[in-house]
């Protein structure tokens, strides 16, 4: 017979209902594994069978004078461990994505440009919308600032995309650029 640890059901049944009362939306067979931080709950929509996995943050909340925003992450996807969503405007995670540790998906940067005031003290600035294409991989510590990526693409450890990645991609590097591209004729990857 099988051991079913009823505490551990219960657990996730509660967690499953509280995310519900605090986000906008959470599918079904959906779990946060202890987030961080939670931030503009109701702007975020999490779809069925997602798994964020321990310490990730998440945050949507537009800038000030901003209408909304939202950060959407849909069905089958999985976020590594402490990985870092913020969106001021629009983040859109498609389908089947998969995170390593330690990724930081970003709409906005902080300001800079006054050399006399401590960037702590700048306004935050609004770049591009962010979309990561259906069944794309982010590898471990990557950085996806104000740039949306293709479908199926991989994205190597410890890049930095600033840059539209085109779909059917691998890109690698810092700022990230595409090394490889599928070849639907050739039905293989082949180096650009």
């Amino acid at each position: 017979m099988r051991y079913i640890n009823i505490f551990k059901i219960l657990r996730r049944r509660f967690c499953y209902l509280r995310y519900k009362i605090i986000l906008g939306g959470i599918g079904r067979h959906s779990f946060i594994h202890y987030p961080l931080r939670i931030d503009g709950g109701k702007s975020i929509f999490i779809g069925n069978d997602v798994s964020i996995k321990y310490k990730t943050w998440l945050l949507s909340k537009p800038l000030a004078g901003g209408n909304q925003s939202i950060l959407q992450i849909e069905d089958g996807c999985v976020l590594g461990h402490f990985n870092h969503i913020t969106a001021t405007k629009k983040i859109i995670i498609h389908k089947n994505v998969l995170t390593a540790d330690r990724v930081f998906i970003s709409d906005n940067i902080h300001g800079y440009q006054d050399i006399n005031t401590p960037i702590l003290h700048q306004p935050v600035i609004q770049k591009n919308e962010v979309e990561i294409g259906e069944g794309s991989w982010l590898g471990e510590n990557v950085c996806v600032v104000g740039a949306s990526i293709g479908k199926h693409c991989v994205i190597g450890a410890n890049s930095v995309v600033t840059k539209d990645i085109p779909s059917y991609s691998v890109a690698v590097g810092i700022p990230a650029r595409v090394i490889k591209k599928y070849d639907f004729i050739k039905n293989e990857w082949v180096n650009v």
